[in-house]
């Protein structure tokens, strides 16, 4: 393989056509191993001369061709050739062949702006705007990143030689795109690019309206969605979309859905959170193989490293208690007393009753029952984090992020 992914039999094709041309002659490539790898013939002819009954005398010419050894069998089509006006030409050839395969596609440089965009390495957004436009991506639509892990398709090589092996990586991977663009009907919808390892990413449009057919009323509102806002519409189309790849490849995929962040910056923010999912809900062989990072309990605050992260992640779970001043202090009181009903109700002087009226409501708010051992740590390490987190602008800026407000994009 070249640098840009230009298989060595790509190049082999180009130098047979070019050569085949400018020599008037029938011209073959093979390989180290002997094995034929590209042929041609001269434009307008009409048949190839065999090896067993060449017309004209062979010549054959040792060649560096992408790194790799390879011949290059030229013999005269209609009269024979000179041998030294063959080695030049080939040499002429190869080096031209060489050289265009070191430059970068129009593919290649989408995919290389996107895995720029995912890392955060940029400074200019108006400059990576107008260079995505010039690639065909509109990066001024709010989007989120999806990940997935189609790596039991794309990495299977049990029918492939060891020199076909990255060829065929390639041409799997491109496959999965190929699949993720028809879900998705549009193009423009998911910007794809494949990142190593059997993962591809897709930057997915994540307005309401791009998320409308996986809403749970349909409504198609044209607002740009807000961080944990849109995850419910995320989740369903990163749940058919796993039905959809897996009937496609017939393998096991797994997906890491990330939230929408504001500007381009915050595609390597949602990077993250699809990363972050993924890998934990891989490694804790979690149910469902589409994860997010509200889904993974407790150990989305063990594993996570990124603090900012923790501290929304918090928020998110208890934001709906913010409004319930008596709910919150009722939640702390009960870890407080070491989750003892009896003891709780007696620090906060109401009847038991009244605490599990109090506890059921937080149950119906969160989703979440402090009475069960996975939900109680949960709300544990949300309560701490947001105690031992930022000042209360930041908290209250992630609080309006959490519940759903509009950010600006």
């Amino acid at each position: 393989m070249t640098a840009y992914g230009v298989s060595f039999a790509q190049v082999a094709e180009s130098v047979a056509h070019r050569a085949a041309n400018l020599l008037a002659a029938n011209v073959m490539v093979i390989d180290e191993h002997d094995i034929l790898v590209a042929r041609a013939r001269p434009s307008g002819s009409e048949s190839f001369a065999t090896l067993g009954e060449p017309r004209h005398p062979q010549i054959r010419i040792p060649i560096q061709l992408g790194g790799r050894a390879a011949h290059v069998i030229a013999a005269g089509h209609d009269e024979p050739i000179s041998p030294r006006l063959a080695q030049a030409v080939i040499d002429l050839v190869v080096t031209q062949a060489d050289v265009v395969s070191q430059l970068p596609t129009q593919d290649d440089l989408r995919g290389k702006l996107v895995r720029d965009l995912l890392a955060g390495s940029f400074t200019d957004e108006a400059h990576v705007i107008r260079e995505a436009q010039v690639l065909g991506m509109d990066l001024t639509r709010p989007r989120a990143v999806i990940v997935i892990d189609a790596s039991e398709y794309i990495l299977d090589g049990s029918s492939v030689g060891e020199r076909g092996e990255e060829t065929s990586i390639r041409r799997r991977a491109r496959d999965v795109i190929r699949h993720v663009v028809q879900f998705f009907h549009l193009p423009s919808a998911a910007i794809c690019t494949y990142l190593g390892d059997g993962e591809v990413a897709i930057l997915k449009a994540s307005s309401s309206r791009d998320l409308a057919p996986w809403s749970s009323d349909g409504r198609d509102t044209g607002a740009p969605a807000a961080s944990w806002a849109n995850l419910p519409a995320q989740k369903r189309a990163g749940q058919a979309l796993l039905s959809w790849l897996e009937q496609q490849t017939r393998s096991e995929v797994a997906i890491g859905i990330g939230r929408h962040h504001a500007g381009l910056a915050g595609l390597a923010r949602s990077s993250q959170d699809a990363q972050a999912a993924l890998s934990l809900g891989r490694r804790l062989g979690l149910r469902g193989r589409v994860y997010c990072l509200d889904d993974l309990g407790a150990a989305a605050f063990v594993g996570i490293s990124d603090q900012r992260t923790k501290l929304e992640l918090a928020v998110r779970l208890l934001g709906p208690l913010d409004q319930e001043p008596d709910l919150l202090a009722t939640l702390q009181t009960f870890f407080d007393q070491n989750c003892c009903p009896s003891t709780t109700a007696n620090s906060l002087a109401i009847h038991r009753n009244t605490l599990s009226y109090r506890l059921e409501k937080v149950t119906s708010l969160t989703g979440l029952d402090p009475r069960t051992f996975d939900d109680a740590i949960q709300m544990r390490l949300a309560l701490l984090l947001r105690t031992v987190g930022p000042g209360p602008e930041r908290t209250a800026n992630t609080s309006r992020v959490a519940t759903g407000a509009s950010l600006p994009v």
